[in-house]
């Protein structure tokens, strides 16, 4: 009887790893591009783990070649993450089995400048998107290029050279046909303009995703440098781009790229992206003044004087985004320090600093926040009006890129690995063998 329930359990294990056995959990969903299908760091998934460690609930752990701070994506059973090799000259993505773990392939996707940024940057910082045909990549110099599931290259734009005096950071977002990317640079002759003077060469570009070929192109008028990944807004049957930048929050026609209105900010190098909940639109500005501003939505034209709700100078961040979970906003700062506000009156409900400092953007799933700390330190609270702290779980990697989430696992990208986390305790047939038989 002992030695037929260990071949059931090797079968079993098999059968675990292969994916025979794997039944997709309820409410499985894919996390095509930065912070999720929702781009604000939500996942409608339940039934995570909120505790792992060396010996506990990880699934697998795959060495990631190079260096990039950009985050996995998922789609089925694919992962996606950029990665960048030879000093950052060659930007590589590489496509990782979800269920296995391993590297499926690992390809040059083409040539990168390897430019001027600030020393916390990578070149290989942009999260790519995927429609689930094709993957969609921003370089560091500005390049583009949409990558099939096998590896090959469909077409490459490589017409704007870009600069920035940080280096780039936006990822793309994709609306329908378009792959979306807003190019918030500066000059490299003249040092300040575009970063410590505001000028009106930033503009958004809309690309064909079949082609490459540009669709329109968006000014914004005086503005400076940031690297906010942009928003689509859906209110009242009709949908528009908001895409902050610095010394501005803006909204713009997705068919034509028209402006449709601006509210005034000041500050430049803004980095946490855009959040939109209920009829508010959430966004920080950068240096030398950190406010967290809102803007009502609806409006036409310069809107500063008509359209602004409520601001704070408090604990405001200039890296990680905010996480709106109605009725709440929450905010991280660098330092650790996490806020908990109304969202409709940005009045504080709590305050507490956690451990680390963080670069990362917070997830939200199954009622609980899980943030992570450039430490690989991950905090995991309960969503609510009142700060009550589940678990903490070291990995002990440096940790820039965001949390992923899809189909029962967390994903975590560390300075050298990416890590798969899922319930691995599981019952068993057999107490005294050991072995599992069946996931939790």
């Amino acid at each position: 009887m002992r030695r037929a329930c260990q071949i059931l359990q090797r079968y079993v294990l098999t059968a675990l790893i292969t994916g025979i056995f794997a039944p997709s959990p309820a409410g499985a969903e894919n996390w095509p591009c930065f912070r999720g299908a929702t781009r604000q760091g939500i996942s409608n998934e339940k039934n995570l783990p909120v505790e792992w460690s060396d010996a506990n609930n990880i699934v697998w752990k795959t060495p990631i070649p190079g260096r990039g701070w950009s985050s996995p994506i998922v789609w089925g059973d694919r992962i996606y993450l950029t990665t960048a090799t030879e000093e950052g000259t060659c930007l590589r993505l590489v496509r990782i089995a979800r269920q296995a773990g391993t590297i499926v392939w690992d390809r040059e996707i083409l040539k990168q400048k390897a430019g001027h940024k600030h020393a916390n940057n990578s070149y290989a910082t942009s999260t790519p998107v995927t429609d689930g045909e094709n993957v969609y990549v921003l370089a560091a110099d500005g390049s583009i290029a949409a990558v099939s599931n096998e590896g090959d290259v469909v077409w490459t734009n490589r017409e704007f050279k870009y600069y920035s005096e940080h280096g780039l950071g936006v990822s793309p977002v994709l609306y329908k046909e378009l792959v979306i990317i807003p190019f918030d640079w500066s000059s490299k002759e003249e040092r300040e303009v575009g970063w410590q003077k505001p000028w009106d060469k930033a503009f958004i570009w809309a690309l064909d995703k079949n082609t490459g070929q540009v669709k329109w192109k968006a000014g914004r008028g005086q503005s400076r440098i940031a690297h906010v990944t942009p928003n689509i807004l859906s209110e009242g049957g009709t949908e528009q781009l908001i895409s902050p930048a610095g010394d501005v929050i803006q909204g713009f026609d997705l068919t034509t790229g028209e402006r449709i209105w601006t509210a005034k900010t000041f500050g430049e190098g803004v980095v946490p992206s855009v959040v939109i909940g209920d009829g508010l639109i959430y966004q920080t500005s950068g240096f030398p003044k950190k406010i967290l501003h809102t803007v009502h939505t609806g409006g036409k034209g310069d809107v500063t004087e008509t359209h602004m709700a409520w601001e704070t100078d408090k604990d405001v961040s200039t890296i990680p985004s905010m996480l709106y979970v109605k009725p709440y906003l929450y905010t991280l700062t660098e330092g650790g320090v996490v806020r908990c506000l109304k969202a409709d009156t940005g009045e504080q409900l709590w305050k507490k600093r956690l451990p680390g400092r963080y670069s990362a953007s917070p997830v939200f799933a199954d009622g609980k926040i899980y943030f992570l700390s450039e430490q690989g330190r991950a905090t995991v609270i309960e969503a609510g009006p009142e700060f009550k702290r589940i678990a903490q779980n070291d990995l002990k990697e440096k940790c820039v890129a965001s949390i992923a989430i899809s189909q029962g696992n967390i994903f975590i990208r560390t300075e050298k690995n990416l890590f798969c986390i899922g319930i691995t305790q599981i019952n068993t047939a057999c107490s005294d063998s050991g072995f599992p038989l069946s996931r939790e």
